[in-house]
């Protein structure tokens, strides 16, 4: 166990600068990003690398197979969520964040080194879906300790804000997976891409690991966690505390079905099954679908931090119901408008170009359904921190999120181009992330709280109204006035 010295190890909440808030985020970000992007560079080559390691018959057979091997790492992360949850809660956030890097990294490195199926046939398969349940343990660790981390220690007024930058990180993973991946295949060309060059976005990891973790070693624990150690308020076992309490069971189920099942489907209907949709129903071209997206994560990527900004003013809660409701509400239309701009009539790269093919709308709609994600996502880690008390605040928010995210989320993409392909309906992997965000909709809307302003610091079980004595004078105000957006807590 390790010794939280109070005078070392820890500067206590009150004492806290902004110049220091900002190294906090600083270095809880590049950690967060390098290991999103870790787990998203194996998603985002499905198209390039899945007949290396599988041989189904039929290219839509081994991109399936590869959509598969890579919703392994989603399903499985739940499971990290409850490991290393426990230990965060228990040791502290600093040193569990920091094992969760350095096991990311390794088996991303460990995916550049694999031999293909034509070395050893289908075992290369099986070791691949090894290494990508061991990435989902993994970054199912990551985000609630990168989440608690900050919470813990920005002030109450800005947690939206501050922690959005967190929130930016995961579409910042994407990107940077998208730019490396086209960085290395234009340069090397198609043939050397195909025989080697796939291999270097995985092994590139190992820099960027190494530099992060570096980083993360010399913050601080927590001092909401380490004051909490050290007044012996740890909790003595934070699954029972969080999983067999009735109380605070209650609101790890409301943050699943009102808040992270429809933000987690939005999030990848919008981001990758975009991607995939674009590549393998309308054939787009490789490095033209990789840019289009790409364009299009750039362009959101600042409304994380704005929509974060706004939900410390008018609550958490608009923006979760905004986002996901209109994802449930758009999506269709807006696949519909994907498939007018394809490039090919009959969806055939032997074609010419039609007439309406437009890059431009594409990557414009790719936009609009991203502005939807940041609405969804940009509060979603401070609604869930001012859910819980300390105690248990990596266990019991890291659960809900990544069972939302890693399996209601993380089958989008298998799941629409199974579905696609089984019906012969190109939009029929629509109605699963449609469903479940119209869900988490009318949940929210009814059931979940508004947690702006809680006092995460004194807070001492879940859903606790614990309302610093500024933000309880300001409800009390807004509440009077006429049009007001904040919603009761």
């Amino acid at each position: 166990m390790v010794n939280i010295d109070p005078d070392t190890d820890f500067t206590p909440y009150a004492s806290i600068t902004t110049k220091e808030l900002h190294k906090i985020v600083i270095a809880s970000c590049v950690g967060t990003l390098i290991e999103w992007y870790d787990f998203f560079v194996f998603g985002s080559m499905a198209s390039t690398t899945a007949s290396l390691f599988y041989k189904t018959g039929t290219p839509t057979g081994d991109i399936i197979a590869w959509l598969a091997a890579n919703a392994v790492g989603f399903i499985f992360r739940p499971f990290g969520a409850l490991v290393f949850g426990y230990i965060g809660d228990k040791v502290g956030r600093k040193y569990t964040f920091a094992l969760t890097l350095v096991t990311m990294g390794v088996c991303t490195v460990l995916c550049g080194c694999l031999p293909t199926y034509d070395n050893i046939g289908p075992a290369a398969g099986v070791i691949l879906i090894i290494l990508r349940i061991i990435q989902g343990l993994a970054i199912g660790g990551e985000y609630g300790g990168a989440a608690s981390y900050i919470a813990e220690h920005c002030p109450h007024k800005e947690r939206g804000f501050w922690t959005s930058f967190l929130q930016s990180t995961a579409t910042g993973g994407l990107i940077l997976a998208l730019a490396i991946i086209l960085i290395f295949r234009v340069s090397l060309g198609e043939a050397r891409w195909a025989q080697y060059g796939w291999r270097f976005p995985f092994l590139i990891s190992i820099f960027m690991i190494a530099v992060s973790l570096y980083i993360r070693l010399k913050m601080k624990e927590s001092p909401l966690f380490a004051e909490a150690r050290l007044k012996g308020k740890v909790a003595k076992n934070p699954l029972v505390e969080s999983f067999l309490r009735p109380y605070n069971l209650y609101y790890v189920i409301l943050a699943l079905f009102g808040a992270t099942m429809g933000q987690g489907c939005v999030w990848y209907t919008a981001q990758f099954y975009a991607l995939t949709f674009i590549q393998t129903t309308l054939k787009t071209p490789l490095i033209t679908s990789y840019l289009v997206v790409m364009i299009a994560c750039i362009l959101a990527l600042p409304f994380f931090t704005l929509v974060g900004w706004l939900s410390d003013r008018y609550g958490r809660k608009p923006f979760l119901l905004v986002g996901i409701t209109a994802g449930a509400v758009f999506f269709y239309p807006m696949y519909m408008g994907l498939y007018y701009f394809r490039p090919y009539e009959n969806n055939k790269a032997t074609e010419a170009f039609r007439d309406e093919y437009s890059p431009a709308m594409l990557g414009f709609i790719v936009w609009m359904m991203i502005i939807f994600v940041t609405m969804a996502y940009g509060p979603i880690a401070a609604f869930l921190v001012e859910l819980f008390p300390t105690s248990i605040r990596y266990t019991s928010m890291s659960l809900p999120y990544h069972i939302g995210n890693g399996i209601f989320g993380g089958l989008v993409p298998v799941l629409g181009v199974t579905v696609a392909t089984a019906t012969g309906n190109r939009y029929g992997g629509l109605f699963f992330p449609i469903v479940c965000a119209g869900i988490t909709s009318i949940v929210c809307l009814a059931l979940v709280p508004e947690t702006m302003g809680r006092d995460i610091e004194n807070m001492e079980k879940a859903g606790a109204n614990t309302l610093d004595k500024e933000e309880a004078a300001n409800r009390e105000t807004l509440a009077a006035a006429p049009g007001h957006f904040v919603t009761s807590a």
